[in-house]
């Protein structure tokens, strides 16, 4: 089966899954009588903003600097480790590579995991990895798992009753490769529609959002909000959408119309920001949108990820010319995260915001996969030596090991956690951290136990796989 029929059979058992969840009841948060959780543990964190390098941070060229080894014709492949030398960082033991001079700055603030770990799931494709990362579930599932946002905003409920709880910036839903399977993954689940993000694909055009269509008065706006509610109420019962999703749909659209008139609408509005700290962001799209979620969360944003944008062999889905890719990225991304973190800090908001940078899986010149791995080899060019810069690059998957950042919301400040090999194969030889035991780091963090389930279809369903997530409390503290 070649990549595209695995696509095509991934996205058929997502949408049956889909189907049979817009039927599925209520789902019920179980008791501690009947097995369900007796304590949440102690929150470190109020707010969650995860930044999520889409397509694939190769690890040797960003966070785990490996042997640099400079472009020159003829270099055999198999020689090149990082295309990017090391540099220092604000903590002695900690270098990261050069391109992140803004970051290496703030990393006293932060701890660096060099460990984490993905399954190889056969056929390594970003959708398959990207939904596992954001649900902790790999697919194709049962029933429609709820990304990790949904599960903050159903658990913890809002931070601020008028924003939203769970906001996705930067990633386009429609009018990219690839976007059915990114929609699997950017909803709430089975939790229903008011718990599933409102997605801001422009941090400029976000205002935008929150403001009823231009020219529309607002006595017509709300007329046609209530004709709306009535549309919903009498749909046919049960024939396309069950009562608990309807219900639930409703739910979102009174929470969007509440924020209409809220005072924190403009929070969305990036154009309001002074214009030298609104410079500090203007790197890109990815450079705002980190601009935008310090508003958000400034004003009661629950969970906001900002993203690179996933779109098939653009940005960090470095498949060709990866070094040259990587000095753009690195450019974007660069300055917008320290100074997000800065003003966090500034602001007396990083100890109660937990900020996690992460990808899907990182990158490697000659291995696609992990040592063992039968995963096809997914590089455009293959070649033996280097001939062009094109060919100077991280161009294969790899999932033996690669970097998560976290900083603030009770994380300890300047460590590192786990090591990679330091020899290829670059694999996790200290600590491996799993997607599971990541998850349920986060979950605790924001005092939610990875234990928690809801009864799905008479089902139980737990917020970290099966309910064994482990997290790794060492990572708290002083």
């Amino acid at each position: 089966m070649n990549e595209r029929e695995h696509r095509r059979d991934f996205l058929k058992q997502l949408a049956a899954a889909g189907a049979a969840t817009l039927l599925a009841r209520e789902p019920r948060l179980l008791t501690a009588a009947e097995g369900g959780v007796t304590e949440h543990p102690r929150a470190t964190a109020d707010s969650c903003i995860l930044l999520w390098m889409g397509g694939g941070m190769a690890a040797p060229d960003t966070f785990d600097p490996k042997r640099y080894v400079p472009f020159e014709v003829g270099v055999p492949v198999a020689n090149v480790e990082s295309t990017f030398p090391a540099i220092d960082t604000v903590v002695d033991n900690i270098k990261i590579t050069q391109g992140l001079e803004n970051v290496a700055q703030v990393m006293d603030r932060a701890t660096l995991i060099r460990s984490h770990v993905l399954p190889d799931l056969g056929s390594i494709l970003h959708s398959r990895h990207q939904y596992h990362w954001h649900t902790g579930y790999v697919p194709p599932q049962t029933v429609a798992c709820p990304h990790l946002g949904a599960w903050m905003a159903r658990v913890l409920g809002p931070l601020n009753p008028v924003m939203p709880p769970f906001i996705n910036i930067g990633q386009r839903l429609e009018g990219v490769g690839e976007q059915e399977e990114l929609k699997a993954f950017t909803t709430a689940g089975f939790f229903g529609s008011e718990y599933g993000p409102i997605n801001l694909p422009f941090p400029e055009e976000a205002a935008q959002s929150v403001r009823p269509p231009k020219g529309m008065e607002p006595g017509r706006f709300a007329n046609r909000h209530k004709l709306f509610q009535k549309l919903v109420e009498r749909s046919p019962n049960g024939e396309y959408v069950g009562d608990f999703q309807r219900e639930s749909h409703l739910r979102s659209i009174e929470n969007a119309y509440r924020l209409l008139s809220a005072k924190e609408r403009a929070a969305f509005d990036i154009s309001l920001e002074p214009k030298q700290s609104y410079e500090k962001y203007d790197t890109g799209r990815f450079g705002r949108g980190c601009l935008l979620a310090r508003r958000l969360v400034e004003n009661g944003a629950r969970f906001v990820e900002v993203t690179t944008e996933y779109v098939p062999f653009l940005h960090w889905d470095t498949h060709a010319n990866g070094h040259t890719t990587l000095q753009r990225m690195k450019q974007e991304i660069d300055r917008p995260i320290a100074q997000l973190i800065l003003d966090l800090e500034s602001r007396g908001l990083l100890d109660r915001t937990l900020v996690i940078l992460a990808s899907e899986f990182s990158r490697d010149m000659i291995m696609e996969g992990k040592p063992g791995s039968n995963a096809n080899d997914q590089a455009t060019e293959k070649v033996d030596a280097l001939q062009e810069l094109k060919h100077y690059g991280q161009h294969r998957h790899f999932t033996g090991a690669s970097c998560v950042v976290m900083w603030g919301g009770g994380v300890r400040r300047g460590r590192l956690y786990g090591a990679s090999a330091v020899e290829r194969p670059f694999v996790a030889v200290e600590n491996p951290l799993s997607v599971s035991d990541l998850h349920a780091t986060v979950l605790t963090a924001m005092g939610i136990s990875p234990k928690t389930v809801f009864e799905v279809e008479k089902r139980p369903f737990y917020a970290t796989e099966d309910g064994r997530g482990q997290a790794v409390i060492e990572l708290f503290g002083a």
